[in-house]
């Protein structure tokens, strides 16, 4: 029970943190969109959070090997306390305008990067306390990740609806404040010393700097065939998936005649079916054909849920597809996590699974710009479609590069 506590803390803070995440995702399109009628201007908002979100994530990896994992979790959700109660206190003024609102969404991006990737790097250490095999915490934490989102993203439909969206920034505020409490006192800190000689530029004897540290991290991971090509897929699937959620959905959900309940109750088919597809991969994670799994998962993951918007299919058709889609996309997280942690050796753990994630997050920014623009240009039909068949071409990778065979090979 004692080992398994630093795991249950993790366990919540991610809970926490996460669902307060989803219902910013979705207030803050939701706001602009409400307020401006302009899907570009509503991308361009979630450009101005994702793009800091993704340098300082990056920028954020040596800190967490140096500083220690913790501390980095513990001061960027104190910091977005603040940061994210400024939405509700200007809505609450009547001062909230898009100019205003986007150097607040600016900092919010600064804040969750490092704090994402920090909580990230503790996952292999936490997996040694608790004395289990990595699939089963990376497992279990994806399906914590799912019935966070779930939870985030029912709830932001409802109290959007109630409150709207600039007041219901409070519990984005109020789970930040959470998490950053049980981090501290759930999890025992372990100050990451930097190793001597720690690159091959660092003379004998000498701590390597900052940038030797970022620079190493980067050596590794563009030198690993398998990590390079997981960098390019999800990423590529990712600038989509933004497309989709941050753009594409508000939209149809709008011309459709729906408010941000339907859109909530939406995000939440689909990660809510993922819970369970996550769970699997925590009981059986070690066993699964890797490769095999995850080609079959991100198929029916990505083109099947733009095609019956594309279609104007009938809602039942459209939950019944998302709860496929949720369902498979469960399996993903906990394999890449798995085969991640596996290729990394641990004095490198924060630098380059921050490196990854926010090489996997770099189109982000960009894709509520294509969808808006798309949308500006072809119309929602055209866009949706155009959309899903380039997600569909994304996901054929692991059929065509040999270097996705190494998926089921963990290294000594």
């Amino acid at each position: 029970m004692r080992r398994g506590r630093p795991f249950l803390a993790l366990a919540a803070a991610e809970t926490l943190s996460l669902s307060g995440t989803r219902l910013s995702t979705i207030a803050i399109p939701w706001l602009v969109l409400s307020a401006t009628g302009n899907p570009l201007l509503t991308g361009l908002t979630a450009m101005v959070e994702m793009l800091p979100y993704v340098v300082a994530k990056a920028l954020g990896g040596p800190l967490i090997d140096r500083v220690g994992a913790k501390r980095i979790a513990i001061a960027c959700d104190a910091a977005s306390v603040a940061v994210v109660g400024l939405v509700p206190l200007l809505d609450f003024l009547g001062m909230l305008t898009v100019p205003l609102l986007l150097p607040v969404v600016f900092a919010m991006g600064v804040l969750r990067g490092p704090s994402d990737a920090a909580k990230q790097a503790m996952v292999p250490d936490i997996a040694t306390l608790a004395n289990v095999p990595l699939e089963r915490v990376t497992g279990v934490s994806g399906a914590i990740e799912r019935l966070a989102s779930t939870a985030g993203a029912a709830g932001a439909g409802a109290l959007i609806g109630l409150i709207g969206p600039g007041q219901a920034l409070l519990v984005n505020a109020a789970t930040f404040a959470a998490a950053a409490l049980i981090v501290g006192v759930g999890i025992p800190g372990k100050r990451r010393v930097p190793a001597l000689t720690a690159t091959p530029d660092v003379r004998p004897g000498k701590v390597s700097s900052y940038l030797d540290d970022l620079r190493e991290g980067w050596r590794f991971l563009r030198g690993d065939a398998v990590l390079v090509s997981i960098v390019a897929m999800v990423a590529i699937t990712n600038l989509f998936d933004q497309a989709y959620g941050a753009v594409l959905l508000p939209v149809w959900t709008r011309e459709s005649g729906h408010g941000p309940e339907l859109l909530g109750a939406m995000l939440a088919a689909f990660t809510g079916a993922s819970i369970a597809g996550a769970a699997i991969a925590a009981v059986i994670g070690e066993r699964m054909p890797r490769l095999m799994v995850y080609t079959a998962a991100f198929l029916l993951t990505g083109f099947p849920r733009f095609l019956m918007l594309a279609i104007d299919a009938p809602l039942g058709s459209v939950f019944v597809t998302l709860a496929v889609a949720g369902f498979a996309s469960g399996f993903l997280n906990p394999i890449l996590s798995a085969v991640i942690f596996e290729r990394i050796p641990k004095p490198l753990t924060g630098r380059v699974t921050a490196m990854n994630a926010a090489l996997c997050f770099a189109l982000i920014p960009f894709g509520g710009l294509v969808g808006g623009a798309m949308i500006s240009t072809i119309g929602l039909a055209a866009a949706l479609l155009l959309t899903g068949l380039a997600y569909f071409a994304a996901t054929l990778a692991p059929l065509a590069l040999k270097s996705f065979r190494g998926f089921d090979k963990a290294l000594a």
